[in-house]
């Protein structure tokens, strides 16, 4: 897995191999680009029931080659694993019109039918934690998707300028952006689950 990453020391820009014209813009961030302005929204939930047990919906959740299935952006996920406990690595390939990226992935919770969480980096720095809660409710079960910004501390405005450069999602907007991904997976996720129980 390490080989996806580009080792970066947090500060030093010009260790960045990858896209040396980009190196004068991170050392230099312009701090509105990339400054503390999603600090006030730097977390978002949404929610859905779901007419499936919480048994059910964690397993497909958790299996996060399933991912593409629901979510807007994910096109696959790549790992060795295939089953998806604490500590599990994984690499997502996500497309959004015409930008392309890849993100390095571990799972930090797998709280069977509780919860199921995985932190995002990128390029060595912390980006996102992304995870799932599950309430259930006998025959269906409340699914809450949360994100949460980790783009914080000395590596925060390298991370904020690639997020821009590769998803092209300004940071005022990501936590708009993240909301409206949130309600169409979990639309996509109660379609398909409870089609599935349907035809059981």
């Amino acid at each position: 897995m390490n080989r996806a990453h580009c080792a970066v020391t947090p500060g030093t820009g010009q260790r960045l191999g990858l896209f040396p014209e980009l190196t004068t813009a991170i050392v230099n961030a312009d701090p509105i680009l990339c400054g503390d302005m999603v600090d006030e929204m730097g977390q978002v939930e949404e929610s859905a029931v779901l007419s499936v047990p919480a048994e059910s919906v964690y397993r497909a959740v958790s299996d996060v080659r399933r991912m593409g299935e629901w979510s807007p952006e994910c096109i696959g996920v790549w790992s060795r694993s295939r089953q998806f406990g604490a500590g599990s690595r994984f690499i997502g390939f996500n497309r959004r019109r015409w930008w392309f990226w890849f993100t390095s992935c571990r799972v930090v919770r797998a709280d069977h039918a509780r919860e199921f969480a995985f932190e995002v980096r990128t390029f060595g720095m912390p980006v996102a934690l992304w995870g799932y809660r599950f309430e259930d409710r006998g025959r269906s079960s409340l699914v809450t998707e949360y994100w949460r910004d980790l783009r914080t501390g000395r590596s925060a405005p390298a991370a904020r300028l690639l997020g821009l450069v590769f998803t092209g999602t300004p940071p005022a907007r990501r936590a708009a952006v993240n909301r409206d991904g949130m309600r169409r997976t979990l639309d996509r996720l109660k379609t398909a689950l409870e089609g599935s129980a349907d035809d059981e």
